[in-house]
Parts: structure tokens; sequence; C-alpha cells
């Protein structure tokens, strides 16, 4: 049998770098860098010179947003996962990504390592240990906490267990990996089916045409380059505050605005020279790493931990995520605002500003792999690991608080102190000290893959589309993903690093929701030509 060629032949007019300019050795798209690096280079500036105003600002923005717009979240969130799933189950999922000859870059080993570091990293570390707890304290739905005046009321005791954990997985669960699965196949499709460039506006063809070379292209980038960059400031803000949090517990460093200032500095000079070193020798490498310490991590505190409970609440805890699931997951009616629109909304929107960045970077290695085998390898297996991942943290950090009368978790959410769960929870098992130290230098590893991740997605976007783009240009994304983190947490702290992410999640949830019409019409094209070889 002939092979079957998937990729279109159509002239779409538009090649990567195509309208580039050479600037002093740097290949940048006109006007895509200069506008996105001009209004950022702005905002860092603008932040630091007028601190006191920009915090109280954001913190405005983020209860205007999340309160007002909380309906378009939650659907748009439904509506990735089904769209996924739809795909999944249909005859579309047999497209190869490449065509029918194109062959996976990377082994799946390194390819799932690479996918998960970029997808989740700091955001499991920052809250893999908090929020089952915090959720148990104060359980969505309007069910009844079980700590009252510090007293247990054992009633209600499991079903908070149950609406904590399901809760959790809600929010690390199918949701944020349909998002990235949704990006990340438009591009992916656009990119090695259609051979337009590796960039946001390509994914649009299909709708807008060929004036996805005009200024509708151009906001469309503008848009991801602000929407990546924020939501890595605020992971990268997340990461900083736990590994400083971390190093005082350990060993005294001082909590103060200096020693942030000077860590961010520190981990983006050495996400730097990741960056420099290129995909394979830096974020592949560091990938592997983090994920052989993160397997190390969690097989410790599953082996030491409450094994046992571990084990039985992986599978209770699906459940219990599974029958959650279409009350967590609808907008209308709900009496818990607290956890609606500071929890889920802000998570959304983070995730949705982060789908760029992680969209791109999973297209960009994901190659040879069959549309279903992507869909069901970035949304099903993540999914399954977190589970496992918040069942290990979350539930040993219940158990030690339930069964054992430990108080460490349970008092850095009384305290609201959540860069200090992770360690809290290590405390009272055997060689604290060392797990600790691992869990910072996890944070850390996260951290440099996540920004050098960062600056290729954006550097690929600001120029055009090309993927071998000058270094010089890489290295300006990565020293600004830090110089925004210092900003934003100089100028308003945690809360400063939140508002901003769903401030840049919010607009980019509408092209999400439109990307996916143009990923449907690709699909039926690449079906068809398909098709139409079989039958020749």
């Amino acid at each position: 049998m002939s092979s079957i060629k998937t990729t279109a032949t159509e002239d779409h007019g538009l090649e990567a770098g195509q309208d580039n300019i050479r600037v002093l050795g740097l290949d940048i798209h006109n006007p895509v860098f200069f506008v996105s690096a001009v209004i950022i280079v702005g905002f860092v500036i603008f932040t630091l010179i007028f601190r006191s105003s920009v915090g109280p600002a954001l913190g405005n923005l983020r209860v205007w947003l999340t309160s007002t717009f909380d309906w378009l979240f939650i659907i748009a969130g439904n509506l990735f996962v089904l769209f996924c799933l739809a795909v999944v189950l249909s005859p579309m999922g047999r497209v190869r990504i490449g065509g029918a000859d194109a062959v996976p870059e990377f082994g799946y080993a390194g390819w799932f390592s690479m996918l998960f570091a970029a997808g989740m990293g700091i955001g499991l570390m920052f809250f893999g240990v908090l929020e089952p707890m915090y959720h148990f304290n104060n359980p969505p739905l309007g069910i009844a906490g079980p700590v009252a005046d510090g007293v247990l009321s054992a009633g209600a005791v499991e079903a908070a267990r149950e609406a904590a954990m399901a809760a959790t997985i809600y929010h690390w669960g199918l949701h944020p990996w349909a998002i990235y699965a949704v990006l990340g196949l438009s591009l992916a499709l656009a990119a090695y089916n259609k051979g337009m460039p590796l960039s946001v506006r390509s994914a649009f063809y299909p709708i807008f045409g060929e004036r996805v070379r005009g200024w509708i292209g151009h906001v469309i980038d503008i848009m991801a380059v602000f929407a990546t960059l924020f939501g890595l400031a605020t992971s990268l803000g997340f990461g900083a505050e736990q590994a400083l949090a971390g190093l005082n517990f350990l060993y005294g460093v001082p909590v103060t605005d200096t020693m942030k200032v000077l860590l961010i500095a520190g981990i983006t000079a050495i996400a730097l020279g990741s960056v420099v070193a290129g995909l394979d020798a830096g974020v592949k490498r560091l990938s592997e790493i983090n994920m052989v310490l993160a397997v190390l991590l969690v097989a410790f505190v599953f082996a030491l931990g409450p094994t046992g409970e571990i084990v039985a609440g992986f599978f209770s805890n699906t459940w219990s995520y599974v029958t959650h699931l279409p009350a967590l997951s609808n907008p209308f009616g709900r009496t818990d605002d607290e956890f609606l629109h500071g929890w889920t909304t802000f998570y959304w929107a983070w995730w949705i500003s982060w789908s760029p960045f992680v969209g791109m970077f999973i297209a960009r290695i994901s190659r040879g792999r069959t549309v279903r085998e992507f869909i069901v390898c970035v949304l099903l297996i993540p999914t399954v690991v977190s589970i496992f991942w918040m069942t290990a943290f979350g539930g040993t950090a219940l158990s030690q608080f339930l069964n054992d009368g430990y108080q460490g978790v349970q008092e850095t959410v009384v305290a609201y102190t959540p860069e200090l769960s992770l360690f809290r929870l290590l405390q009272p098992l055997p060689l604290a000290g060392l797990t600790s130290l691992i869990g910072i230098v996890l944070v850390i590893v996260f951290f440099v893959t996540s920004s050098d991740s960062g600056s290729l997605v954006i550097d690929t976007i600001t120029a055009g589309g090309k993927v071998d783009a000058p270094v010089a240009q890489r290295v300006f994304w990565a020293t600004f993903e830090g110089l925004v983190a210092i900003a934003l947490l100089l100028g308003g702290g945690l809360a400063a690093l939140q508002a901003s992410a769903i401030a840049t999640g919010f607009p980019f949830a509408l092209l999400l929701l439109l990307m996916m019409v143009a990923t449907w019409k690709t699909l039926q094209s690449e079906t068809a030509l398909i098709n139409r070889a079989r039958t020749r």
C-alpha cells in the first residue's frame, strides 16, 4: 500500500519569519517583538516605581474578573474537556501530526518528562500538600466543615475529606490538561500538517485566512506573549516564595524582599545557561532530572507515609472526583463563592495564561504522534499522575492531622503560609532535612525548566514562528521573565501575581474557544485527505 500523505498542499501564504527584520544580529518579527517588548519593559519600570499603587489595583481587578466572569471560565473549561473527548472518539483521532510518514522525535520517557515538567511543575510542589488540607477545613459545594473552634465533628470528617480531594483533583486533572491539549494540538497541526509557522496566529488560519498575516495575527501573537509571560511570572513567584521558605525553614535564611530578588535572579541565571544549551542539552536533560527527583520524593512519601491509605485513597479519591465533577464544574446556583472565585476561577485563568507556553512547547515536541495518542497522553496520563501525587501528599497531610494529631500542615492552613506546607509535611518523617532539601531543589529545577521552556516559546512567537532564532533573543525573554516576577512580587506579592494571571487569561480564554472551531476544521480537512488517499 502506498503511503498516505496528509500534509495539505494549499498555498496559505505563511512562512516562518517571512515578515522578520534583522537588527543588531537579531531576527525578530515586526511588529510583534517590538510591541511586546516595549509594553513589558514599560510594565516592569512602572510597577517598580509605583509599587504601593500596583498591588491594590491588581487586587481589585482580580476580584472584578473572578466575580463577573466566573461562568465564562467554568463553561470554557468544560467545553475544552468535551472537545478533546469528542476528537479521541471520532475518526479524526487517527490523523498523524506531521503526516503519515512522520516519526516521533522523542521517546515516551523524554516526551512525557518534558510535557509534565512544563505543564505543572512548581504548582504541584506549592499546592500538593496545602490544597487538600485547605479544602478539608473549608469544603466546597456547601458541605459543612469538620473543624469548628478547633474541635473535630466526626460526622463531617469523611464528607469533607472526599470533597477536599475531589476539589483538588478537579483543579489538577482533566480540565487544565484539556486546555493545553486544545492549543497544543491546534499548533501542531498548523505547523506540521499545514506547513505554517509555529506561532499562535497560524492556528486561526482556517477562520481568518491570510488576514492572520496582518493585525489580526499580530494581536493574537502579542496576547499570547503577554499570557505566557505573566502566567510564567506567577509560577516563578510561587516557586521563589516556596524555595525561600524552605531555605529559611532548614537553614534560617531570612525571608526578605532582597532575598526574593536575589533568589529569582540566581535561578534566572541558571535558566539562561539552559536556554543557551538548547532544547536537547538543556530543557530535555533538566526535565528528565526533575522527573527522577519528583519520583524519588513521591516514592519516599508513599513508602514512609500511610502507604495503605494512599493506595486505597488513589481509588476512592478518583471515584470522589468523578462523582463530584458535575457539581464542581457547574457555574450556576453556587453558594461557595470563596472556593469558586478564589480557587477554581483563578486556576482556570492561570492554566489558560499558561496555555500558549505549554501548548506550543508540547506541539514542538509532538511531531509523529497520532491525534488520538497525543490527546490520550496529554490529557489522561498526567491526570492519573496528578491524582496519585495529590493522594500521596494531600492524603498524608490529612492522615497526619486526623490519625496522628500532628498540627504542622494544619498550622500552615490556619496562618495561610502555603509556601511552608511541604516542609511541615516532611518534618515528622525520617530524613526530613534531606527530603526537604530535595524539595527545594525540585522547586528550583521546575523553576528553571519553566523559565527556559517559556523563553523558547516566547522567542518562537516573536521571531515569526522560527525555531532557530539567535540565542540572544531567548536570553532577552528569559531575563524579562525573571524581572516581571520580581516586579510583581515587590509590587503586591502573591496576590499581584495571581491577579496578573487572571487578567491575561481572560482575553485568551476567548481565543481558545475560537481555536476549537479552527482545530475542528483542520481535522476535518486532514481526515478528508486520508479518506481520499485510501480510495485511490
